[in-house]
């Protein structure tokens, strides 16, 4: 799953109002769900940070080579007891589906738990659908540069910024 801290008002703004929309839920205040939902993700994306950061320090301890890194991730993530990769966006919506069962801004949830994940997972996938496109133009625009070189990498988050630039977002 891949999500971003610049997503995550306009994608709780989302999953939120299609929750209460379709009726799935019935709110005290829909800012104040939506506030929680910004929550869920949030610590979610710091979680990952932090388990992103201990498998670096832990590569470079150890002198690993770069294709050890996604092991090495793999078991930071588990130490910590969090998902990423693929298992992230379920790791995500049993995380959401707990705060609106616990918050005390949702008075009633009325769908059951896999409608409500199938509502989430529709908005994430949206994201990560427009993610990846972003991320296909700028790779077809620096095929002229090895990948992973130096160079490679700063023209990638520059050509990336214009982009999302261009794009409005």
């Amino acid at each position: 799953m891949r999500l971003h801290r610049g997503q995550i008002p306009a994608l709780s703004r989302q999953i939120t109002r299609a929750l209460v929309d379709g009726k799935h839920i019935e709110v005290v205040s829909l800012r104040e769900v939506e506030r929680d939902v910004e929550s869920v993700l949030t610590t979610y994306l710091d979680s990952v940070d932090r388990v992103m950061a201990h498998a670096r320090d832990l590569a470079q301890q150890r002198g690993l080579p770069q294709g050890q890194f996604g092991r090495i991730k793999q078991i930071a993530a588990d130490q910590a007891g969090i998902k990423i990769g693929d298992d992230g966006l379920d790791y995500v919506q049993l995380q959401l589906l707990e705060m609106l069962f616990h918050s005390s801004n949702v008075d009633e949830v009325y769908a059951e738990d896999h409608t409500i994940k199938r509502v989430i997972r529709q908005f994430v996938r949206a994201d990560e659908a427009a993610e990846q496109d972003l991320e296909a133009e700028v790779r077809s625009k620096l095929k002229h540069m090895q990948e992973g070189s130096r160079m490679w990498e700063i023209e990638y988050q520059r050509m990336k910024a214009e982009i999302k630039r261009r794009r409005g977002l």
